[in-house]
């Protein structure tokens, strides 16, 4: 497969990171990239939602608030 990169933009991001010494070709930055966009696996999302309810018992022992702030809502805030 080729992959004709149009957007210099783009070419230079790719550049940059090749620049970095910590990838080996374009094709390695394009596949880091690819994996670091996948969804998140199942295990992942279990310790999240163990991790919120661990931070939700925290709080309520402890007597602590998100100013008005929902879980819900800082977790989506905290999403790219």
């Amino acid at each position: 497969m080729t992959v004709h990169i149009t957007k210099p933009e783009i070419e230079a991001l790719i550049n940059q990171r090749l620049q970095s010494g910590v990838f080996k070709d374009a094709e390695d930055v394009i596949l880091q990239a690819l994996q670091a966009s996948e969804p998140a696996q199942p295990v992942f999302a279990l310790q999240r939602s163990e991790a919120i309810e661990r931070l939700r018992t925290f709080g309520k022992i402890h007597g602590l608030s998100l100013g008005g702030m929902t879980i819900r809502e800082l977790r989506e805030q905290a999403r790219p």
